[in-house]
């Protein structure tokens, strides 16, 4: 057996899954070779297009061409009746096939127009063709009319109208004068897509009386003028410069309609002067820059290929010195039906089941229609078999002799598709393709393909055995594809032998053997290495290789990539090459070959020839550029660089740096790819598909890098499916219903190919459901709306292109928006710890009702009146603290003594607050009061007076008051100590028997039954006003303890005087509060000055600081903050002379943001006033314009109606020679007056006569226009133009067809 195997390299391994198709699901057709002999239905090969417009100069040919199994016969519908063929003698059918030859000359070529059909039949079913409408090219004459000459200012805007004669297909539009030359456009000067010409603002050049409007018409190649044009343009007073105004689309906005897969345009043509340039932009989008031209100097936005995402509104902007003018037009986008999955034919064995599906899409939505073989399917003869469910035809249990044609009809407004499919049932035994005994030969490491292609009905099955023994299953190093093939994807040298593929169906089995060799590869273990050799000496390369013993190596020696030459004293040897004799022309690259094969190997190295003689002294520099860059061992995803290295200068090369250039993404950009030994002149480089490369080489040394080599010639790597996914992959919903999903796109270079899309999925975790797709382009986000509130999804993004699909893509876990949380927390618990400190409890919500990421609770607390008030606080400010995470309890410090508090607690997630719970009261036990409010002291001779107010901050039931004091001689000296108590009721004492002329400091504090509070102290003197006030607080840490030099004692006033310590700082502590715009800054002072500021200052501003007096109180309150602010605020202590003597640290205030309280100015009184009186206003003058309109009487209008006729012309395309239909208005203008307050006409044109004054400016709409005179013209009578069509006469001059046609 063996002597009669042939073997096949592993390269042509590949071109086997070619026959993949064949074998897949029987679907399609196979090979005549297979189908030779068997039963096929018809199939229609080639048609003509449904639009098929004539020359009545020629012979009409339908075409219509079927294969099948027998022969198909033909048969014609000409207007849904049968079209008998031999009964006209005009009419000749091809032998051999359905295509139709009519004679027309001598005959009306009308007779033959209308709509056919062909029908292929054989025994086994009937296939139809399109519905074919059949017309005759038409070119009419051009109607008579008279063209009145137009006399115009300099600068006005002015159109010429063409209104050419429609023809079948349109003509093409042109304008030349009367020697045929075209008329020269411009920005001022274009022709519109309906033909006619504008010019935005007119010149004294413009004058001629030879603009001719042309008409081509392509398939009869006629060509037709309109009457010569006289236009003058007058110098004497030229129209002043101006902003633009449109003149064509007319109006703020007009609409366009256009089907997906054409091509879309859009015109804006503006007047003014200067004259305005045109720009174009798609609101909420951008412009496809890959489908999308300009054309007319910007005028004209062609967009082809128009797709559903190019509906939208597009704004045509006109700009001069003087303003600009916008015109939106929007645009919709209709389909009519287009495939997405036409119905496949099928071979089906008997007793088989499988469908017939027609994929369709539309907008509006096709309507789908079954036939079969010709027949509607609910005309059909009934088939238990068959079943139709909408875009479905199920097939089940067929049986032979039940093969039929099956047609798919989608059909909207917009058009049709239609499509056959044959089902054709057959029984056929398992047949081999593949030939027998082939060998198949692969180097190791590389995938080996055994093909196994065969044919039968049913599919047959395929099991593959090694060495007729092995049963071989999918797995890691096994892939039975779908078509038969075996493939090894790593093949090793156990892997070798004979391999056996067995087809079997129920009709039969079918077996054939292949047999697989895996050899070593080739490769050169000892590489020739750099050479340094004198003139005259010997020179050897070595190369020693390894390879398969079964294969047969060839080595080859090349110089400079060319044969050696041809010289005794080059010898090559098995392994080596010797040069004896070395001279200069020696120098040079030198590579050694080794093929085989099956593969091939390959290295270079270089020989450089020096002098043998001493050389001077050494200079050291950088190498000089490697050379001759040649690229070789070309694949898809790698290629081989080889180069010759340039002078090294006296210092070795190290290494040398490859660099590429992508011409196609990045053109002009050197990127570095590898670097390799210096002693190396190849280097095997992997490629990234779709990237047209260009290399380059540095050679550096100990000294530098030498200047970059010539750059290689271009190398373009085929495109393919991307290799990578796009990364930073997220989601994170805005909106309580959506999900953004983001992602990083892949660049130019990472795409690997044209047509680069995202394929976004996505679906709710843990929920059983399906992938949910879309496929985007260009975007690097998209939004998935109507999600449920915060729900974790699961995420996809694939990149895929024209050539495929990247990897599967990683799942990535995002949440769906937030919304604002449900429900409050419940059983809210108040604990009061001490007159300062209470701790609130609650119960947490259920995570559910959170509706977001739980960002924890918010305690929202406020003072509602001290215990020992009777009314409430006005100003009662709220104090919130957010307690993070899934709490449950929190405290509440610095909290006032003797107070009643209220409370509620909020949920809060990243999207708000939650609802509040109920208000939830407490109290706090009393505590030290606060110091008293003023202390005043009058003096006298030998007595000094106090006089005290209560505590602003009582905190508790004030129980008395506790007055020390004691002398202070000249030396600051205090003396012994007094203590008075006193009531709560008592607010002033006289003290006598004192010294006069001693300083007397006092200490004054209230108390409660908690003890006493903080002090407030004053000095006096007994014989002169004069006070000063000293600290007793210290910042921070409370009420503080007079100094005690001694005991306290009452007995005596003469004790022995002892030093007085340092009272402490000047200033003690800062407090602050916070309202919406204002902050109250309080603090304790114990100097002597009087000037005290309170200076702030917004925080990081280099502002200087404001400030403002607070005199001698303690506190002060700064207005007009900015919300959502922070200032850095101070206390400072001036002399008389504004210097800074004391100030305190600067403390930060923080002004939080509200929510902005909008008035509502529909109900404020001065608003509704001014509306009155406007709308007053208004009916008077309405009254009075009335009145006016009503006294203008008739006036003769008829003249200046047929001065100024305004036909209605439809538009047009230019580029693909297509019109709209031309008509004359007179008789609608007659019977369909605008009605007072309508728009303008379906042309969309306003025009004006000699006034620019008409009730179009005012609303009042319609064509009516005012004379110069002031009437109202189109009030009372409507336009009419002069009859066009009198009689069959045409007004063209004769024209050169020829000629013309070169302008075309």
């Amino acid at each position: 057996m063996d002597r009669n195997r042939k073997w096949v390299p592993v390269f042509g391994a590949v071109l086997l899954t070619l026959l993949s198709n064949m074998v897949s699901a029987l679907e399609v057709p196979l090979d005549p070779k297979v189908l030779e002999g068997l039963p096929q239905p018809p199939t229609i090969t080639l048609q003509s297009p449904k639009d098929y417009i004539f020359d009545p100069r020629e012979n009409i040919v339908i075409h219509c061409e079927a294969k099948g199994k027998p022969q198909p016969s033909f048969s014609w519908t000409r207007n849904g009746t049968h079209f008998d063929v031999e009964q006209d003698s005009k009419v000749l059918m091809k032998p051999g096939s359905g295509t139709l030859v009519i004679d027309i000359s001598g005959e009306k070529a009308e007779a033959y127009e209308g709509t056919y059909q062909c029908t292929a039949h054989n025994e086994h079913g009937t296939a139809v063709s399109n519905n074919i409408v059949v017309r005759q090219s038409r070119s009419p004459l051009w109607s008579k009319e008279r063209n009145e000459a137009i006399i115009v200012q300099k600068g006005v805007s002015l159109v010429l109208q063409c209104r050419p004669p429609a023809g079948l297909p349109p003509p093409i539009i042109f304008w030349m004068d009367n020697i045929f030359m075209r008329l020269p456009l411009d920005k001022r000067v274009s022709q519109a897509l309906n033909g006619d010409l504008y010019f935005s603002n007119v010149l004294p050049e413009d004058t001629r009386r030879d603009y001719i409007c042309y008409a081509r018409f392509p398939h009869t190649q006629t060509i037709q003028q309109k009457q010569p044009i006289s236009v003058t343009v007058l110098d004497s007073s030229s129209e002043g410069e101006r902003r633009p105004g449109f003149m064509t689309p007319f109006g703020p906005t007009s609409t366009k309609m256009v089907l997906r897969g054409e091509t879309l345009e859009l015109e804006c043509i503006a007047e003014g002067l200067p004259t305005p340039d045109i720009s174009w932009q798609k609101d909420g989008g951008e412009l496809p820059a890959a489908r999308m031209s300009f054309h007319s100097f910007s005028k004209m936005l062609r967009i082809s290929d128009v797709r559903e995402d190019d509906a939208g509104d597009y704004r045509c902007t006109a700009t001069n010195s003087h303003g600009t003018a916008y015109h939106i037009i929007k645009v919709t986008v209709k389909a009519a039906p287009f495939w997405v999955s036409a119905p496949r034919n099928l071979i089906l064995a008997p007793n088989e089941t499988n469908t017939l599906t027609c994929k369709v899409k539309g907008d509006p939505k096709p309507r789908i229609d079954w036939f079969v073989n010709g027949v509607p399917i609910d005309n059909a003869p009934e088939d238990a078999t068959r079943k139709v469910e909408g875009d479905t035809v199920t097939l089940s249990n067929v049986q032979s002799g039940s093969s039929a044609v099956y047609q798919c009809n989608a059909s909207n407004e917009f058009g049709y598709v239609l499509a056959n499919a044959f089902v054709s049932v057959l029984a056929e035994p398992p047949r081999m393709l593949t030939p027998p005994n082939r060998v198949y030969q692969v180097i190791t490491n590389n995938p080996a393909l055994l093909d196994c292609a065969s044919f039968g009905s049913p599919i047959p099955t395929i099991t593959w055995f090694k060495d007729s023994q092995i049963s071989i299953k999918n797995g890691d190093s096994y892939v039975i594809h779908e078509n038969g093939t075996l493939e090894i994807s790593v093949a090793q040298p156990q892997n070798s032998g004979k391999y056996t593929c067995i087809a079997t169906n129920n009709l039969g089995i079918k077996e054939n053997h292949v047999y697989l060799e895996v050899k070593e590869p080739t490769r050169i273990l000892k590489q020739p290495e750099y050479k340094v050799v004198q003139r005259g000496m010997s020179a050897v390369f070595e190369c020693k290789v390894k390879h398969d013993f079964s294969l047969i190596p060839v080595m080859t020696w090349l110089k400079d990539s060319g044969e050696l030459p041809d010289d005794e004293r080059f010898v090559v040897g098995t392994d080596s090459l010797t040069i004896r004799d070395v001279t200069d022309e020696d120098e040079g690259t030198y590579t050694c070959f080794m093929n085989t094969s099956l593969d091939r190997d390959s290295a270079s190295a270089m020989l450089t020839v020096v002098e043998a003689t001493p050389t001077p002294a050494i200079v050291y520099e950088k190498p000089d550029p490697p050379t001759d860059l040649v690229l070789t061992d070309q694949t898809e995803r790698s290629v081989q660089l080889s180069w010759t290295p340039g002078d090294e200068h006296n210092s070795p090369t190290q290494k040398f740096l490859i660099q590429f250039e992508d011409l196609l993404h990045q053109p002009g950009v050197w990127i570095n790819l590898t670097e390799v030994a210096g002693t190396s002149t190849t280097a095997q480089l992997r490629l990234s598909p779709y990237v047209y490369y260009s290399f380059r080489v540095l050679a550096q040394n100990q000294v530098g890098y030498s200047e970059p080599s010539q750059s290689s010639r271009q190398y373009r790597t085929n495109p393919a499916a991307p290799d990578e996914n796009p990364s930073g992959v997220q989601a994170v919903g805005t909106e309580p219903d959506n999900l953004v999903i983001s992602w990083t796109p892949l660049t130019g270079f990472q795409s690997n190919g044209p047509g680069l899309e995202y394929r976004v999925q996505w679906r709710q975790k843990d929920v059983d459901e399906e992938w949910s797709s879309k496929n985007v382009a260009n975007v690097s986000q998209f939004v998935v709306s109507g999600t449920p509130t915060y729900m974790p999804y699961e995420i996809k993004v694939q990149a895929f292109n024209d050539y495929g699909n990247g990897p599967e893509s990683e799942v990535v876990i995002g949440y769906s928006g937030e919304d604002l949380p449900l429900s409050a927390p419940d059983s809210v618990q108040v604990m009061v710890h001490n007159s300062t400190l209470a701790e609130v409890h609650w119960e947490p919500v259920s995570l559910p009702s959170v509706q977001g990421k739980l960002q924890g609770y918010k305690v929202i607390y406020y003072r509602v009146r001290g215990l020992h008030e009777a009314e409430e606080q006005t100003d009662q400010q709220e104090h919130v603290l957010t307690f993070s995470g899934n709490r449950s309890e929190g405290r509440l410090p610095g909290l006032q003594p003797y107070s009643l508090y209220s409370l509620f607690i909020k949920v809060v997630n990243s999207k708000g607050d939650g609802p509040p719970t109920p208000s939830k009261p407490f109290e706090t036990p009393e505590g030290v009061p606060g110091r008293p409010s003023f202390l005043k002291i009058d003096p006298g001779l030998d007595s000094l007076t106090l006089e005290w107010g209560p505590p602003t901050n009582p905190n508790g039931r004030l129980a008395g008051y506790t007055l020390k004091y004691q002398p202070v001689n000249n030396s600051s000296e205090l003396g012994p100590e007094k203590v008075l108590t006193f009531l709560a009721n008592e607010t002033t004492v006289t003290i006598s028997n004192l010294n006069s002329s001693m300083l007397y400091k006092f200490y004054l504090s209230a108390r409660t039954i908690k003890g006493s509070g903080p002090t407030i102290t004053e000095e006096a003197f007994t014989v002169m006003d004069t006070t000063r006030t000293q600290p007793s607080v210290e910042a921070g840490k409370g009420p503080t303890e007079p100094p005690h030099p001694t005991s306290p004692t009452i007995q005596s006033l003469h004790s022995p005087f002892h030093k007085a310590p340092p009272v402490g700082p000047v200033f003690g502590t800062v407090n602050t509060s916070v309202l919406e715009d204002s902050a109250v800054i309080s603090w304790e002072y114990f100097g002597h000055q009087k000037n005290v500021y309170v200076e702030y200052i917004v925080e990081n501003s280099q502002e200087n600081w404001k400030k403002e007096l607070a005199n001698s109180s303690h506190s002060h309150t700064i207005k007009g903050l900015k919300p959502g602010t922070s200032y850095r605020v101070r206390v400072v202590a001036k002399d008389a002379a504004d210097s800074t003597v004391h100030n305190t640290d600067e403390v930060v205030v923080r002004v939080p943001a509200v929510a902005s309280r909008q008035v509502d100015i529909a109900t404020q009184g001065w608003f509704i006033g001014l509306m009155c009186a406007i709308a007053l206003l208004i009916l008077v003058l309405l009254i009075v314009c009335f009145i006016k309109r009503n006294k203008g009487g008739k006036y003769p209008v008829k003249e200046k109606e047929d001065a100024h006729q305004d036909p209605e012309i439809q538009p047009m395309k230019e580029d693909d020679g297509t019109f709209g239909e031309y008509r004359s208005m007179e008789s609608d203008m007659e019977d369909h007056k605008p009605l007072k307050g309508s728009r303008t006409p379906s042309n969309g044109t306003v025009r004006r006569d000699e006034s620019d004054d008409s009730l179009v400016d005012y609303g009042e709409g319609g064509d009516g226009q005012f004379n110069e005179d002031g009437s109202f013209i189109g009030q009372y009578s409507g336009k009419k133009e002069k009859d066009t069509h009198e009689g069959n006469e045409s007004s063209e001059a004769p024209s050169p067809v020829n000629a013309m046609n070169s302008f075309v």
